[in-house]
């Protein structure tokens, strides 16, 4: 079996400008509303040249998510068993929240995804990030045991920091048409907010 070979300078340009081209198109219209066309035209290729390096709209949409999910779950690795209870927890939403400030269009993408049923991502979902998510509600569990936090469902806590956290990328529009023109950042208080709720919640 032929290896395959490292791609040169100018295809790695290439790669990079139609995956970030892609994550435009995708996180602004969806997967079934975006097209190679679109794609091909904010990446500043030809259809053909595109087609060459990804043989189809679904490849390009998969490579996204691939690496998309990756950077997703680093924040929740990095929440550490032996570390303050409530301090690796409410690191955890703070990072989670950045990550909305800072990956707004992978989250949009990411969430049309789920909407449609995660059709291209549901291995992903069942076998990476479950087997996360279980490890981290094993450790919530013990810290709970002893005493160290308050007894909440540990699965649905961590859905309602996803669902708090990346609602400011996914609705950031109707965020910033409720707050108004005045309020030209709502991340910090946001941060401030959540980091309240959670640690009422939380502590025992």
């Amino acid at each position: 079996m032929t290896e395959k070979q490292p791609q040169t300078r100018i295809q790695r340009k290439n790669t990079a400008a139609i995956l970030e081209a892609a994550l435009d198109v995708f996180s602004q219209y969806g997967f079934r509303g975006s097209t190679l066309d679109q794609i091909a035209q904010t990446a500043g290729l030809s259809k053909p040249n595109l087609l060459y390096y990804f043989p189809s709209k679904e490849a390009i949409h998969t490579g996204l998510l691939s690496r998309l999910l990756d950077t997703w779950l680093d924040p929740l690795r990095e929440m550490d068993p032996t570390g303050d209870p409530i301090s690796e927890l409410m690191g955890y939403i703070d990072r989670k929240l950045e990550m909305s400030r800072d990956y707004p269009r992978e989250s949009r993408l990411f969430a049309n995804e789920i909407l449609q049923g995660a059709p291209r991502i549901m291995g992903a979902i069942e076998g990476e990030l479950k087997s996360l998510v279980d490890e981290k509600t094993t450790v919530i569990r013990q810290w709970q045991d002893e005493g160290k936090i308050a007894k909440v469902h540990p699965y649905h806590l961590i859905f309602s920091i996803w669902s708090l956290t990346q609602h400011y990328a996914d609705f950031d529009v109707q965020v910033r048409a409720v707050l108004g023109p005045d309020e030209v950042d709502p991340f910090p208080e946001a941060k401030t907010y959540i980091d309240t709720l959670f640690t009422k919640l939380l502590t025992p």
